[in-house]
């Protein structure tokens, strides 16, 4: 029987007829141990198993979930039986070359797991498949295909990546207690309580309400991990099932695209480059870039192909050179060569504002060796051969980096002044590198977890372990992201202890990481024998010397310098408790005062009615309303009236209620614009009516984009992009933070339709855009032709030439909201000669 190819994404390779080149005779099942079966003279039945019949069979067939495990057919019908027996009775309406397909699919999968790991029970896998079937029947993708086609590829990535049956038969029901309604006791009671505890990590809380979009993804990355600390198989299924999420995002929505891309590029792929998953990471960050910012994407791939074709002629030559030095030198090893993944180019093309023939390894060779002697031989040899580089040169064989990933890296220059890069590893090596913590770990009961295991999860422990201290999601996330990407310094204590910290960090990041008491009490620093400023940065081989004083406190301060996660986890800390007991008691003194103006008694209210109130304003006690109070996100003149309702319209006329947001609305623009910033009318606090709410300056913030306030004292709530690099300073204490929302607007026309039509004008927010170019003439001309056609202003514009030929523009136009701002980027982009076009926050 011929296998119809698999689906797109994943090609597999054609099968054989199920009987093909084997006799039939006794059948030995997956223990060993020989099946006898009496055979009726007429139609001789045989019990088949795919794995003992042979190696590329196709998909194994299971009459029911309870019945028996393999299925009695004629010799004479073996392969039509199985064709419908697998997956036809549960794929109603679809094609028969899709479902052969999806059985060819099937028996890749087991063939996979039997070769990878020749001693697991496939047994598991069949009835998880069985059960899969049963439960998505019916079932359909955005694409259209059926749904089982998901859970069945998110099997086939497991199995590349070798693991356990256990694992890929909760890779197959990972989304049957999230989209059926099968639960994780059904699942436990069928498969056992490990692939419960696996599924159950790795579905979403769905069924939960939250504030807002962060909030979910926040407690939902958090489940995820604390499943993840117990079992990690859980994240390598979460990652599995992005990765085919990913390969099959073209059939969902531009809106839903950009989001779930994003999602990726911020959590997955960091997450994937934190586990030691490199192969893995990279194609997620690949399709994620596809969809971010496709025009970036495409144009990046355009001038990789175009630099292709030199590039490849040069590498055959590097590598023919390399192979015969080897063999001079008689060190065993293999030579691969790659040209740099399109995500990690335009990184280096952002960050250093470069073109793509100065990326310096973009062109790059990898040769495996078998012992780490000659790992170290080989880099002498090539130093010998080509110019090395100074500065980079990395041994992360002695210093692995803190996904345990290991390499020689150097960068040589070739006759002609080309620059390649080579990477020298062993085979182990290269193992963890590819693969990660998918390589080596431990899943069963019984085996031993080597300390090199216990590292890769040390970092999710302590994150888990901070997390306690954080009530706040988006500190949460915060400080999730800021461990996925940990760049390196190697510091050491007087005694030659090595300390090791983020990139760039400072005196009080070493403190903190030798113990929190020693963090909070620092009054100074020495770095080999100076007195520095504790701003300092630390580079690699400082030894670092601290200074204390009982009593001393942490500053404010050094929260705009620390780098590390654990160090600005403490600090946090510390001013939210201290700062809030003072929020409260100013709360108790705003609320007396207020209380004395409307002569109310507050000593006849007890805790309990207080708590009432808090209640109302989704807080659970008085001190909590009392902080809310002292931080100036409720005024004591509302709680006063829910503790006694009609309490405060006595000395006040009802028209007050308004009276602030009536004042804000009779200002002039130009009063609004001095106090408050453009577009602070545009803007509301949920269920609030008598704050002041203004656009923060910092990251000026436009309609669509997703906003939060914080309460400020004395000026209101300054309102904030999300995406703001203050934000993350400023949010520390969640007390101050407030939802704020942009106000909606009806009837409010585009920018090019009132130039059009003439209609009321909406209101627009200036925005500034950075134009990274070439400098030729005609440029700007086209940038204005653009804009004009928008029926966009523009408010000011600066070009100045670089010293390499190109040219930097900066102007300010005004915008109506993201949508229009991003059109406006989009065409300005496809401009002839433009390299990148950025928004720059602050104006």
């Amino acid at each position: 029987m011929a296998i119809a190819p698999a689906a797109s994404g994943n090609p597999g390779r054609a099968a054989p007829s199920l009987l093909e080149g084997t006799s039939i005779g006794p059948i030995t099942s997956d223990a060993g141990i020989e099946l006898e079966a009496a055979l009726p003279p007429v139609a001789p039945l045989v019990l088949l198993r795919p794995e003992a019949v042979s190696k590329a069979a196709v998909a194994a067939p299971v009459l029911g979930l309870d019945g028996p495990v393999g299925s009695l057919v004629a010799p004479g019908e073996a392969v039509k039986t199985v064709a419908a027996e697998s997956a036809a009775g549960h794929l109603q309406g679809s094609s028969a070359a899709l479902v052969s397909a999806v059985d060819a699919k099937f028996a890749r999968l087991l063939d996979e797991v039997h070769e990878n790991r020749p001693g697991d029970d496939l047994e598991i896998i069949r009835r998880a498949w069985a059960f899969c079937l049963q439960q998505h029947e019916g079932q359909k993708r955005a694409s259209g295909e059926p749904y089982v086609v998901h859970p069945l590829e998110v099997g086939l990535v497991l199995a590349e990546l070798k693991m356990d049956s256990t694992a890929i038969a909760a890779g197959l029901l990972h989304d049957a207690v999230e989209d059926t309604d099968v639960t994780t006791d059904e699942i436990a009671e069928r498969f056992g309580e490990q692939v419960a505890h696996i599924v159950e990590g790795v579905t979403k809380l769905d069924k939960i309400k939250f504030a807002n979009r962060e909030d979910h993804q926040a407690e939902n990355i958090r489940k995820m991990l604390l499943a993840m600390v117990t079992d990690v198989r859980v994240v390598i299924i979460k990652l599995a099932d992005r990765l085919h999420n990913m390969r099959t995002l073209e059939h969902l929505k531009p809106e839903k695209q950009q989001k779930i891309a994003r999602e990726t590029l911020d959590i997955f792929a960091p997450l994937a480059h934190r586990l030691g998953m490199g192969k893995l990471r990279g194609e997620l960050e690949d399709l994620a870039f596809r969809y971010t910012d496709p025009i970036a994407y495409e144009q990046l791939s355009k001038e990789v192909e175009a630099l292709r074709g030199e590039g490849e002629v040069f590498l055959a030559g590097i590598v023919k050179t390399l192979e015969e030095k080897l063999r001079e030198n008689r060190i065993e090893g293999r030579v691969e060569w790659r040209i740099k993944r399109l995500y990690s180019i335009q990184q280096k093309l952002v960050d250093q504002k470069i073109p793509v023939d100065q990326v310096y390894d973009l062109l790059a060779i990898r040769v495996i060796c078998q012992t780490v002697p000659d790992c170290y031989a080989l880099l002498g040899l090539l130093h010998s051969i080509w110019r090395p580089v100074p500065g980079r040169i990395k041994d992360f064989i002695a210093m692995p980096r803190p996904n345990l990933y290991q390499s020689l890296h150097t960068t040589l220059i070739a006759p002609g002044g080309h620059q390649f890069e080579v990477q020298i590893r062993t085979e182990e090596m290269h193992k963890v590198a590819e693969e990660g913590i998918a390589a080596h770990w431990k899943y069963k009961a019984g085996d031993t977890v080597t300390a090199k295991d216990e590292a890769r999860l040390a970092w999710v422990r302590q994150l888990m372990d901070w997390q306690r201290e954080m009530s706040d999601p988006n500190e949460f996330m915060s400080t999730f992201k800021m461990d996925m990407y940990p760049e390196e310094v190697y510091t050491f204590t007087p005694k030659g202890k090595v300390v090791v910290l983020p990139k760039d960090s400072s005196p009080i990041d070493f403190a903190y990481a030798i113990h929190t008491e020693v963090g909070n009490t620092t009054t100074g620093a020495k770095v080999n024998g100076r007195i520095v400023p504790l701003r300092t940065k630390l580079r690699n081989g400082d030894i670092v010397e601290i200074s204390t004083q009982a009593g001393h406190a942490p500053s404010r301060d050094w929260l705009s310098f620390t780098k590390s996660s654990r160090a600005r986890n403490k600090i946090k800390h510390w001013i939210n408790e201290h700062q809030r007991e003072r929020a409260i008691e100013i709360g108790k003194k705003l609320l007396e005062r207020e209380a004395r103006k409307y002569k109310m008694a507050l000593s006849k209210y007890r805790e309990a009615d207080y708590d009432k109130v808090a209640s109302e304003y989704g807080m659970g006690t008085q001190a909590e309303l009392l902080a809310g109070v002292g931080f100036g996100k409720y005024s004591a003149r509302q709680v006063l009236n829910k503790l006694e309702p009609g309490s405060t319209i006595a000395t006040e006329p009802p028209a007050a209620e308004g009276a602030i947001g009536s004042a804000i609305g009779q200002m002039s623009d130009a009063v609004k614009r001095v106090f408050f910033g453009r577009g602070s009318d545009s803007l509301q606090v949920e269920g609030q009516d008598d704050l002041l709410v203004y656009r923060a300056r910092c990251c000026n913030p436009i309609r669509g984009e997703e906003i939060i306030g914080y309460v400020t004292r004395g000026k209101g709530v300054a309102v904030h992009a999300r995406s703001c690099p203050n934000v993350q300073n400023l949010l520390y204490e969640s007390d101050r933070r407030i939802q704020v929302e942009w106000a909606p607007l009806a009837g409010v026309r585009s920018a090019g339709e009132m130039a059009a039509g003439g209609a009321a004008k909406a209101q627009t927010y200036p925005v500034k855009l950075t134009v990274l170019c070439d400098d030729r003439a005609g440029l700007l001309k086209e940038f204005t032709a653009i804009i004009a056609e928008d029926g966009t202003n523009i408010r000011s514009l600066d070009s100045k030439p670089t010293a390499d030929g190109g040219a930097v523009v900066d102007l300010v136009v005004e915008t109506v909201d993201v949508r229009h701002l991003n059109k406006m980027v989009e065409r300005m982009r496809r401009v002839q000669g433009v390299r990148d076009v950025q928004r720059v926050q602050k104006i």
